[in-house]
């Protein structure tokens, strides 16, 4: 965890980094934990490595936080938003951040947004993960939502894959599109094919 505390961008707000690792920490999570964040986290340098323009402290500050509060419940995206805003008042980032947050439930940012374009893609970069990568985030996921019955998981999972797999392109940068969407697909299609 060491490694990951000193990517937070904000040194003067260290108590709101251990808040949010603590969140992260949670034993209670499965798949949206500090292995979740440090890879949206990492698929971001990749995105600035390979030159995609976009706000790095903005939407690496909006990672941080996109999952700070992750119990299975459908509002969640909204409480993690809240805790940015009260969490970063004061500060240039509170109301961007958690607009950018908000944006991680649909994953569908404008073409005009940068910052939400490289966030989604980053969030959504673990569907072109190799198959064992994925299979595990699969497991992580049916984790997060042990509360839920099977056939009500199966049911949900369904229609998650259908509405991804609709989409006529899962990635909005160009540098996404390019690497991760035919291994996205693969991967989708190959779960939803599993799921029946």
């Amino acid at each position: 965890m060491t490694d990951l505390a000193e990517r937070w961008p904000l040194a003067e707000l260290a108590d709101v980094r251990d808040a949010l690792l603590a969140a992260y920490d949670d034993p209670s999570r499965g798949y949206h934990d500090t292995l979740h964040l440090t890879e949206v986290l990492d698929r971001l340098d990749d995105l600035a490595a390979a030159g995609v323009a976009f706000d790095h402290d903005l939407a690496g500050l909006a990672a941080w936080f996109h999952d700070a509060v992750y119990d299975g419940e459908r509002d969640a995206e909204e409480r993690s938003a809240v805790w940015a805003e009260e969490a970063l008042a004061g500060t240039p980032y509170a109301d961007e951040v958690a607009r950018l947050v908000r944006l991680t439930e649909t994953h569908d940012p404008t073409t005009d947004d940068p910052a939400g374009q490289a966030l989604c893609d980053a969030d959504l970069a673990i569907l072109a993960s190799a198959p064992e990568r994925y299979d595990a985030y699969v497991a992580g996921v049916r984790r997060d939502y042990a509360h839920i019955s099977d056939a009500d998981f199966a049911s949900g999972r369904a229609a998650v894959l259908h509405d991804l797999a609709g989409r006529d392109r899962l990635f909005h940068t160009a540098y996404a599109q390019e690497h991760w969407e035919s291994a996205a697909r693969a991967n989708l299609a190959r779960e939803r094919g599993a799921l029946g």
